[in-house]
């Protein structure tokens, strides 16, 4: 038999976790990645992470900038650059881990399931034919087959080109 680790969820699943400082989408600086926070991307309107406690590897967090807990609350423009990333962050994926699908959505509100329901957020979470297998049926386990340092280091230079790019084009 093989054991499958992730010691890293725990202080999750138990809730013994120490507290977040701040607001996990408004990371401390204003540098456009940061490894530590999982900041993959952000510019004036948008930013990008890795979910620390995935359902699959490369599964992405889009949230605004501005700290707004419904889509209606969202400027034209903060909505056009969400949805304009949502695409580019969604391409980037599809390059760099070759998914076969995605399941891309958001929860508004705790009621709807949003576990930080005071920021709005976006899921992209990749899939791939059989990620799943009997361990989330029968032991409610995910496994998880590249360490997430190791998918921030894949995913980091197409986000930082993707930077570039728009801050050419602003």
């Amino acid at each position: 038999m093989k054991n499958l680790w992730s010691p890293w969820r725990i202080e999750h699943v138990l809730g013994t976790g120490p507290p977040p400082d701040g607001c996990l989408f408004e990371p401390a600086g204003e540098g456009r990645a940061d490894k530590k926070a999982l900041l993959l991307y952000r510019d004036r309107r948008v930013v990008v992470l890795l979910n620390r406690f995935p359902y699959t590897n490369g599964h992405l967090l889009v949230a605004p900038v501005r700290h707004r807990a419904c889509i209606t609350e969202l400027t034209g423009a903060e909505n056009c650059a969400l949805m304009e990333m949502m695409k580019n962050a969604t391409t980037i994926l599809k390059n760099h881990l070759k998914p076969d699908g995605f399941n891309i959505g958001c929860n508004i509100g705790a009621t709807a399931g949003a576990g930080i329901a005071d920021h709005l957020h976006f899921h992209i979470v990749p899939r791939w034919e059989g990620d799943h297998n009997f361990m989330c049926v029968i032991a409610e386990m995910r496994t998880i087959p590249e360490h997430i340092d190791a998918t921030f280091d894949r995913l980091l230079p197409a986000f930082s080109a993707l930077h570039q790019h728009n801050t050419r084009r602003q």
